[in-house]
């Protein structure tokens, strides 16, 4: 059951982003099969009565919601991982806060055509960002936000982390994670959360080679 993983994000969240980083870190050194799927913040908040500040956040959010989900559409699972990536440092330990910059430089680190950044403001794959979205609501509950985590066949939100833990300590984390699931009864273990994300100094990553994504037989459709 724990080798089958599934881990929902929003590219814009730094608390997904903080976990992600963990859940990497255990992926490598446990050999997990981790499958990454998006979900949104926008389309979560859709319904609700939120702040002007928070709302006006949406439409950048939904913009790397939507890259990833064709990329993940067009290339697959590896471009998914690959690009979270390069736009989660832009965006959290990098500070960035315009998707004019963000995605042209996540995009050239990926090996991605600058041509890609046009899925960003298209409605093209809505469908089926909205379909990964409601699969991780459905499979964890609703009053939850990102990220989302599946061992198998039970959904956990979070858990939520700052800083992410490593070495030892990410994987005695991930064994109690692992160990909650395996128990039915339980469902909530939770604290109030006492400062913002802290972001840890980034490895270097090896680069990805452009040829190991192939070019898209269509081409990105407008709204």
């Amino acid at each position: 059951m724990a080798d089958s993983i599934e881990f929902w994000f929003d590219p814009s969240c730094p608390w997904a982003w903080v976990t992600s980083r963990w859940m990497d870190e255990v992926a490598e050194a446990r050999q997990l099969d981790v499958t990454w799927s998006v979900m949104s913040l926008a389309v979560l908040n859709e319904d609700k009565d939120v702040s002007d500040e928070y709302q006006a956040f949406f439409p950048r959010a939904l913009k790397y919601t939507r890259l990833v989900q064709a990329a993940q559409e067009l290339h697959g699972q590896e471009s998914v991982r690959a690009l979270y990536a390069a736009l989660g440092a832009l965006i959290h330990p990098g500070g960035q806060t315009d998707p004019d910059e963000v995605i042209p430089a996540a995009l050239a680190e990926v090996g991605l055509p600058a041509a890609f950044a046009a899925y960003a403001d298209s409605d093209e794959f809505d469908v089926a960002m909205r379909l990964s979205h409601f699969e991780g609501i459905r499979r964890v509950g609703h009053e939850v936000g990102t990220p989302i985590i599946a061992v198998g066949d039970v959904a956990f939100f979070g858990p939520v982390m700052s800083p992410a833990p490593t070495g030892a300590q990410a994987l005695a984390l991930w064994d109690a994670v692992v160990v909650a699931a395996a128990f039915d009864g339980f469902f909530e273990l939770k604290r109030s959360r006492t400062h913002e994300p802290i972001f840890a100094p980034l490895p270097p990553r090896p680069a990805v080679q452009p040829a190991a994504y192939q070019p898209a037989a269509n081409q990105p459709a407008s709204n």
